[in-house]
């Protein structure tokens, strides 16, 4: 399994995001991330890049062991992804679901914040990183963003579209660059699943449209750069 993975890492990667976005465009064309069948294949599919990775012996190559604890401070302590990991609180608390939706959109959200971290910033950073670091990070970080694209095909607006893909585009650099210095994706991994399973909360107008969007670009572009510039 690992000679053939080697031999066709860039097949399988782009397979593996082919995947995902056909198990979650189905999602939302069907059901609703609130819904059992949503938690169902997301964490189905989380089980089978886990079961692979664990296969191919890649644990620690891809990230999936803590940040050494003597390592915390030159991190800043990840604050800042702390203070964006609550931003759909920001705008008030949104608690018109039921005690079942949320239970199974949270659910449901966790093993995509570990998708998206093990595809995006596992599996097709490391591919390309092997020849450049730095289209590597481009790459990765532009691709999650432009992802979310595919909300337009299941009925988002334009506009709310766009502001996501700009501020995901600016989310993607910070983890990548959190990866890429820490060697560990479980920082990225607790971000990415807490920040989307409180999107239930999540009040939409023009706070949350223009505002807190712009805030986040500007907080994650911020740490970013700390990373890049300071953080050996």
């Amino acid at each position: 399994m690992e000679k053939i993975f080697k031999k066709h890492e860039t097949l399988f990667c782009m397979l593996i995001i082919v995947v995902y976005v056909l198990i979650n465009s189905y999602v939302k064309s069907n059901y609703d991330y609130t819904s059992p069948i949503s938690f169902i294949l997301n964490t189905v599919y989380s089980l089978v890049l886990f079961t692979l990775i664990i296969i191919l012996k890649k644990t620690k190559y891809y990230g999936l062991t803590p940040v050494n604890k003597n390592e915390y401070k030159k991190f800043l302590f990840f604050i800042p992804m702390i203070i964006l990991s609550t931003v759909n609180l920001w705008n008030g608390i949104n608690i018109n679901h039921s005690t079942k939706e949320i239970v199974f959109y949270m659910l449901t959200m966790i093993n995509i914040g570990f998708l998206e971290e093990v595809i995006f910033r596992g599996f097709l950073f490391k591919m390309m990183a092997k020849n450049n670091i730095k289209s590597a990070i481009i790459v990765s970080s532009v691709t999650f963003g432009l992802g979310h694209i595919v909300n337009l095909l299941n009925g988002a607006a334009t506009v709310e579209t766009v502001m996501q893909i700009c501020f995901a585009i600016s989310i993607g650099f910070m983890l990548v660059m959190v990866f890429h210095k820490s060697d560990s994706l479980i920082p990225c991994i607790l971000f990415h699943s807490i920040f989307n399973a409180l999107g239930i909360y999540n009040i939409e107008n023009n706070l949350s449209l223009y505002i807190i969007p712009a805030v986040i670009v500007l907080i994650s572009g911020g740490y970013t750069y700390y990373l890049y510039r300071y953080v050996k």
